[in-house]
């Protein structure tokens, strides 16, 4: 018991000693210095050992750290690594001391990055341990190279699990692997109850070991988990099954992947069984006997993947061979000629010179269907069995080649185009199939059980998410239609993001599911934001149809950036859009609150507009981009639509719109006694007719006591301009307007500085923001200064140190 006795008398000695050097040192950086002309005094290097020391032995003197006063616990605190910093939190909360400066200094010091302006950080101890569980999971970071990271007593991955809101996984899914293997089982509990957000982009191919991996990790995080929102960026060419694993999962489907080891969470009970008419029903639709062909492409897709793995999994057993002649003769079964060979030789998966084995009775389920639909069809007569001829492989996706490579002259193709799809339709020869054709042609009208293809009826139902999107992904029609029957039953979203998919015509698709999900018991979704190149439905049309589809969606977001409707070519069987789409009845009243519409260029039909509006009566926020009208009476009609039938609208905005011709539809707007907020974003409103303009202007914002913003970025409204937009704020107004944006509108300093004067001169007192990014206050700096150091006294001022003659440069370059 003497060695215990005498270390802890050592480590009570060695805090009273820190203590004491830091309390000298603290006497002697607050004493005033007698010889400033000399320079600045070395730092004391007795409290800089002592503090070192400290940090150094933290782990047994932590508790007699944590017991000192603040004022010295402050001096040490810096001297922390990151892991006694972070365990240190609650303590120096306690003593009234904040980490954040610390926090901040490393991550400038380690991380080297600087954050998005538009970011607002509220905890920068978050963000660092956030950002350097990622950086450890990819290896992109030594934490044996700074002492500040490294501490043999701690795991960096599990000690900034529990910081982990959002995940990023990039590339060929790196740290999906680690994540899921036996050490850091730990590090993943943490994770599935502290990430709310997975991130997947820039995603490659991937092999099956990667994707089994993922399975496990999705299955933890999302099915066991906390995660409610999946998000995928820029995926130039998604493969396949790898998407539509992350959508199934994301979805709540779960089925083990071959070979992989079975989840210790679903308990014995669960593990293998199968699923409830109740979760058959929610798959396949309650009142549709028959799968349509969104469902068996899905089944035909996850059947191919489930394949796939299964025989890299058993490439290395002598019964692998047994295996594929087994799952040939149950494919045959489902109506091919068992005496033919299912794949010619040139185009067989197998290596020149390779005998087939014997056929085996197969051992799976899936086997065991077969095996029955074989028997079925024995008994049926030899007429209504039509024997279609094996299909050709098919074409290789652009910017797929090379990404996998072969292992030995038989080896089979991990690639999802490289499977065969058994279907009830035949091809001339010398012509190749395309996937799309497969997934939307040949499966229709052919019933699935004679696919011999496990469908999704076997997977188990768990939990699923609440937010998805999809940004720069684009669909191919297997995945479109993949994810429109998920999206059909997917009570549980909230929140659905397509940007720039590349829908084409399945948009079609998308609205018969979103109608489907609609219509369920317990549907969320109120939130759709919808983006394209292309649309084959015009903007307002297509709006209507959603509308229409979905009417207690509260937030709409929906974007074509061109008019052209030459995109994707159509499906075959579905040349135009369906007629329950493009209906002319009239919209029943649904539940949006906010609408967002940016439009391709062309005037666009107001009645279409109008009836949108007219039906949406509890609108309070409407945002039109680049909306053309074919006259300033069109856009009047509007304005009159908005006072009549939307009371509770308060945020209105418009952006690069041509009002120059409708100023009385302007000044209609600015005397509307409900907005509380405009937007008139390069909107050329005072191209013409300033001088008599901008007083009718001011004057009908002198009357409107409830408008409390206005924005007018990009209008050129100068110094003339702002001196007469001043006079809102005179004695004798009645404004109640608190926020003001007036950026890009060439205004000097000498205005800015007469506009300061004003507001002094009138007394309003501080009357809230004013924006003044990119203006020409860089021609003169001393004034410019001199105008925001008066604002400030009114005003919150947001500026930035922008270069007009630069930028100015820069537009003529581009011209």
């Amino acid at each position: 018991m003497a060695a215990p006795e005498a270390w802890r008398a050592r480590s009570c000695w060695f805090c009273e000693v820190a203590a004491a050097t830091t309390m000298e040192a603290t006497s002697r950086e607050a004493a005033p210095a007698k010889s400033s002309a000399s320079g600045p005094s070395a730092p004391p290097a007795l409290f800089e050992l002592c503090g070192r020391a400290v940090s150094a032995h933290m782990g047994v003197l932590e508790s007699g750290v944590w017991a000192l006063p603040g004022p010295i616990l402050q001096s040490i605190l810096p001297l922390l690594n990151i892991y006694y910093l972070e365990r240190i939190e609650e303590t120096a909360l306690k003593k009234g001391l904040s980490t954040q400066a610390i926090w901040r200094r490393l991550w400038d010091e380690l991380m080297k990055t600087r954050p998005s302006s538009l970011e607002s950080v509220t905890c920068w101890r978050a963000k660092f341990m956030e950002a350097f569980f990622s950086h450890v999971l990819r290896g992109t970071i030594d934490v044996s190279s700074d002492r500040r990271l490294c501490d043999q007593r701690f795991s960096p991955l599990l000690h900034s699990s529990r910081h982990v809101r959002q995940l990023t996984i990039c590339n060929m899914l790196q740290g999906a692997t680690e994540l899921v293997a036996e050490p850091n089982r730990r590090v993943l509990e943490t994770l599935a109850s502290s990430l709310h957000t997975l991130k997947f982009r820039h995603l490659l191919f991937s092999d099956v070991a990667a994707q089994q991996s993922l399975r496990q990790l999705l299955h933890q995080l999302i099915h066991h988990g906390a995660v409610s929102q999946v998000s995928l960026y820029s995926w130039p060419v998604p493969e396949s099954a790898l998407f539509i694993l992350i959508l199934t999962m994301s979805a709540g489907f779960w089925q083990p992947g071959p070979g992989g080891p079975p989840c210790r969470l679903c308990g014995e009970a669960s593990r293998g069984r199968a699923p409830s008419r109740d979760e058959g029903s929610l798959l396949l639709g309650s009142r549709r006997p028959r799968r349509d062909a969104a469902e068996r492409c899905a089944a035909a897709l996850m059947a191919s993947r489930r394949k796939s793995e299964a025989k890299q999994t058993a490439r290395a057993a002598p019964a692998a061979r047994v295996t594929r002649r087994s799952t040939q003769e149950s494919l045959t079964a489902g109506g091919t000629d068992p005496k033919r060979e299912p794949l010619p030789p040139a185009t067989s998966h197998e290596a020149p010179g390779t005998k087939r084995p014997p056929s085996t009775p197969a051992t799976t389920s899936s086997a065991s269907a077969s095996s029955s639909s074989t028997s079925s069809s024995k008994r049926a007569p030899a007429s209504s069995a039509p024997q279609p001829k094996p299909l050709k492989r098919f074409k290789r996706a652009a910017g797929k080649k090379g990404a996998r490579t072969r292992q030995g002259s038989g080896a089979e193709s991990e690639d999802l185009y490289d499977f065969v799809f058994i279907v009830a339709g035949e091809k001339e020869d010398g012509e190749e199939m395309e996937i799309g054709e497969v997934a939307c042609g040949a499966l229709d009208g052919s019933d699935p059980s004679c696919l011999g293809l496990p469908a999704l009826e076997a997977s188990q139902r768990f939990r699923s998410i609440s937010t998805l999107e999809l940004f720069t992904v684009p669909l191919s029609t297997e995945a479109a239609l993949t994810l429109c029957h998920l999206l059909s039953s997917w009570v549980s979203l909230e929140s659905l993001t397509l940007s720039y998919n590349g829908l084409g015509s399945n948009i079609f698709r998308l609205l018969d599911s979103l109608r489907a999900l609609s219509s369920q018991a317990g549907c969320r979704l109120r939130a759709l934001h919808l983006s394209d190149l292309f649309s084959p439905l015009p903007i307002l049309e297509l709006t209507r149809a959603i509308v229409r589809a979905l009417p207690l969606l509260r937030v709409l977001s929906i974007r074509v950036d061109h008019p052209s409707q030459r995109d994707n070519p159509a499906v075959p069987g579905n040349a135009g859009p369906p007629s329950h789409i493009i209906g002319d009845e009239e919209i029943p009243e649904n539940c949006l609150e906010q609408l967002e519409m940016g439009f391709p260029r062309g005037a666009q039909p107001a009645p279409l507009l109008c009836s949108v509006l007219k039906a949406s009566g509890s609108l309070q926020q409407l945002s039109l981009d680049s909306a053309t009208f074919a006259s300033p009476q069109d856009f009047g009609l509007v304005l009159q639509t908005l006072k009549e039938y939307n009371l509770a609208l308060k945020r209105l905005s418009f952006h690069d719109m041509n009002l120059a011709d409708c100023q009385s539809e302007v000044l209609f707007l600015l005397q509307n006694l409900t907005l509380q907020e405009i937007t008139f974003s390069f909107c050329r409103l005072f191209e013409k007719r300033p001088a008599q303009f901008l007083p009718e202007m001011v004057a009908a914002m002198k009357g409107n006591s409830t408008l409390k913003g206005l924005r007018l970025p990009g209008n050129r409204l100068g110094n003339a301009g702002l001196l007469a937009l001043a006079d809102v704020f005179s004695e004798d107004s009645s404004s109640s307007l608190c926020q003001l944006d007036i950026s890009s509108n060439c205004i000097k300093p000498d205005g800015l500085l007469e506009f300061a004067k004003r507001l002094e001169r009138w007394g309003r007192g501080a009357f809230g923001h004013l924006r003044l990014f990119q203006n020409w206050l860089d021609q003169d700096a001393v004034t410019a200064r001199e105008a925001i150091r008066r604002l400030r006294a009114t005003c919150h001022v947001v500026s930035d140190s922008w270069d007009s003659s630069q930028a100015f440069a820069d537009y003529v370059s581009t011209m």
